[in-house]
C-alpha cells in the first residue's frame, strides 16, 4: 500500500477529525465506570476505547458509500474520498468490514451478551445512513447507534460468564436511564450539525432534525441538553458520586449555555463550532463520573 493510499484511508475514516469518536467514547466510558462501580480494569478499558474508534471508523465507511450521491451536492462533503471517486465503493466497504471484524474480535474477549449487543450495534450503524431518506428524526437513529456502548458496558462488567440470553436482563434501570440521557445529547449535537447543512439538505431532499424542528431547532437542542444532564445527574446522585461530580455537571451545563449563544443566530460557523466542541462537554461529564468514583473509594 502506498503512502498516498493510506492517507486516503485515514481521510475516509476521519482520522484527522477525532471529535466524532470522542463523542461516542465519553458516554461509553462513563457507563463503563457506572457498571463497574469505578475503575473497570485495563482489559475492558482497552476493549471499549479501541472498539469505539474502530466502529466509528467503520461507520464512516458505510455512511460515505450510502451518501455519495448526496454528498457531492454539499460543499462541506463534496471532497470526501468516496464522493470524489478517489476511493471506490467496494474498496471503502472492504475497509469498513475489516475494521468491524477487528472490533468484533475485541468483543469476543468479553462475553456472549456483549457479542449480541455488538451485532445490534452493527445493524443500527448500517441502517443509519438510509434513515436520513425516510425518518424525520434520523438523529434519533444515530443516537441509538452512539449509545449501544452503554448496555454493552453493563454486560461486559458482569465478567466472561454472562450468556447471550441475558443481553437485556444484564442492563439495569440505571443503564437504560444513561442510554436515554445519551440519546438526548446525541440529538442536541447532531441537530447542531444538521443546522450547518440545512439549506443544502432541503435542496437535495435529505431529512434531518434541523429541518423537522424548523424554528424550534434551538429550543429543541437546549431541551435535549437538559434531558441528558438531568438523567446523568440523577444517575450520579443515585451512586453518591459527590460534589466533584455535580461540579462537572454544572461545568457541562455552562458549556451547553455557551452553545446556545453559538447557535441562536443559526449561522453555519456558530452551529459547526458548537457541534465540533461538544466532545469537551462529554469529557467533562465523564471526568465527573470517574472523579466521583475515585474520591468515593
Amino acid at each position: 500500500m502506498t503512502s498516498g493510499r493510506f492517507s486516503l484511508y485515514l481521510d475516509l475514516i476521519r482520522w484527522n477529525r477525532p471529535a466524532g469518536w470522542l463523542l461516542l467514547l465519553w458516554p461509553t466510558l462513563g457507563a463503563l465506570w457506572f457498571a463497574a462501580g469505578g475503575w473497570p480494569g485495563w482489559h475492558l478499558l482497552a476493549v471499549f476505547v479501541a472498539g469505539t474508534i474502530l466502529m466509528r471508523s467503520a461507520g464512516c465507511c458505510v455512511n460515505d458509500v450510502a451518501d455519495r450521491d448526496f454528498d457531492r451536492h454539499v460543499k462541506r462533503t463534496a471532497q470526501r474520498p468516496v464522493t470524489s471517486g478517489a476511493i471506490g465503493t467496494r474498496e471503502a466497504l472492504t475497509v469498513g468490514a475489516v475494521l468491524a471484524l477487528v472490533a468484533f474480535g475485541l468483543a469476543l474477549t468479553t462475553n456472549a451478551a456483549v457479542i449480541v449487543w455488538a451485532f445490534a450495534g452493527l445493524a443500527v450503524t448500517i441502517a443509519y445512513p438510509f434513515a436520513k431518506r425516510f425518518v424525520s428524526l434520523p438523529q434519533a437513529v444515530l443516537g441509538v447507534a452512539f449509545s449501544i456502548g452503554i448496555p454493552m458496558a453493563f454486560c461486559a462488567a458482569g465478567g466472561p460468564g454472562v450468556p447471550a440470553g441475558e443481553w437485556l436482563a444484564r442492563v439495569p434501570p440505571l443503564g437504560w436511564a444513561l442510554l436515554a440521557g445519551n440519546l438526548g445529547w446525541v440529538l442536541a449535537y447532531d441537530t447542531e450539525y444538521a443546522m450547518v447543512d440545512r439549506d443544502d439538505d432541503l435542496k437535495i431532499g435529505m431529512k434531518t432534525s434541523a429541518i423537522t424542528f424548523g424554528r424550534l431547532d434551538v429550543a429543541a437542542v437546549m431541551l435535549s441538553y437538559a434531558v441528558y444532564l438531568v438523567l446523568w445527574s440523577v444517575a450520579g446522585a443515585g451512586r453518591a458520586l459527590g460534589a466533584l461530580f455535580f461540579m462537572a455537571i454544572a461545568a457541562a451545563a455552562a458549556q451547553a449555555a455557551w452553545h446556545w449563544r453559538l447557535i441562536r443566530g443559526r449561522t453555519r460557523e456558530g452551529c459547526f463550532k458548537a457541534f465540533r466542541l461538544n466532545h469537551w462537554l462529554g469529557f467533562t461529564v465523564f471526568a465527573g463520573v470517574a472523579g466521583g468514583y475515585l474520591l468515593r473509594t
